[in-house]
């Protein structure tokens, strides 16, 4: 029997590949976004799928359907977009995750919220287990981001104990893969197109502050996993790789693997910056039996090898 599956931000980076796995698992998905950060091109091969349905739809307005299952991909992930216009962020995050579990509520479905690592801050324990309630600064550049996150966690938990909606919430950590926008800013994509231009790589502050990378076909697969999970099972759940790398390790990796010639260069660190980002996975390795299986070389192949297929010149 086949799930009725809605995706926001299913054009996205992450809700692309979404969409294609639920549809390859036997699902029918209608992919909704408002194409602000996601691409037509992400979904195009979709399109020809009878199963599949594309719909130009902004989360902050409300939305009538029919679904068994909703997943909430809605929000720029990137810091560039996101501060792009902090407001419109701050009203995806928080409009997107009330209109979404009115749905929900209305329609008895199942829906998880994709969160974030980011609502850690500049974590002041490390590894971050779900029992961490982070330090984080309301006010900063990123607090847009951050702060809409956390506050649409409170939102999903309070409509679950008042409303009995049937939710889960997934901490998404570093995601890297094929589709990454080429101009989002994050680490990967930035390291990636440089090296390909033969641009020098710029590192913000030394280098040595950690992250975690997960390649995006194994954060899929805890993503259904999670949404499939145990119905008293609502998270929040971490899903990232624990493998860490410090941001000097990877720009030497990329430019390895690329065969570039560039050279790396120093900026100064972005204001709240976290120095260390790694999650504790054991409560998913527990619920879900998941944990990521590709490692970052081999991630980083297929990443730069989908980069070398999209015209860079302007970027």
């Amino acid at each position: 029997m086949k799930n009725r599956v809605l995706v926001t931000g299913g054009a996205g980076f992450l809700g692309s590949h979404l969409c294609e796995r639920l549809l390859e698992q036997g699902n029918e998905v209608i992919c909704l976004d408002n194409f602000f950060t996601g691409q037509k091109q992400n979904v195009v091969h979709l399109l020809s799928n009878p199963y599949f349905e594309l719909i130009r739809h902004d989360v902050t307005m409300p939305f009538f359907i029919e679904v068994d299952q909703i997943y909430n991909l809605a929000c720029p992930a990137s810091p560039i977009h996101y501060q792009y216009n902090p407001i419109k962020t701050i009203k995806t995050s928080v409009m997107g995750a009330i209109n979404m579990l009115g749905l929900a509520k209305r329609i008895k479905a199942r829906v998880l919220q994709a969160s974030t690592s980011e609502v850690y801050g500049d974590p002041k324990i490390h590894p971050q287990t779900e029992d961490y309630w982070g330090h984080v600064n309301p006010i900063g550049l990123r607090a847009c981001y951050d702060e809409g996150k956390r506050c649409a966690e409170s939102l999903f938990i309070n409509y679950h104990r008042q409303n009995n909606v049937r939710i889960k919430i997934m901490r998404i950590f570093n995601t890297y893969g094929p589709r990454m926008h080429p101009n989002d800013g994050r680490v990967v994509s930035n390291f990636i197109v440089q090296a390909l231009k033969g641009n020098d790589i710029t590192i913000y502050g030394d280098g040595s502050q950690t992250r975690s990378f997960c390649y995006v076909d194994d954060l899929i697969g805890g993503m259904i996993g999670m949404m499939n999970s145990r119905e008293d099972f609502i998270g929040p759940v971490n899903v990232g790789n624990p493998g860490e790398f410090t941001i000097r390790e990877l720009a030497e990796m990329v430019i390895e693997l690329t065969g570039s010639h560039s050279k790396i260069v120093y900026e100064p660190l972005p204001s709240d910056d976290p120095m260390q980002r790694q999650p504790d996975i054991t409560l998913a390795r527990k619920e879900l039996d998941w944990e990521p299986v590709i490692p970052l070389r081999e991630g980083l192949l297929k990443t730069i090898e989908y980069f070398k297929t999209i015209d860079l010149t302007n970027i």
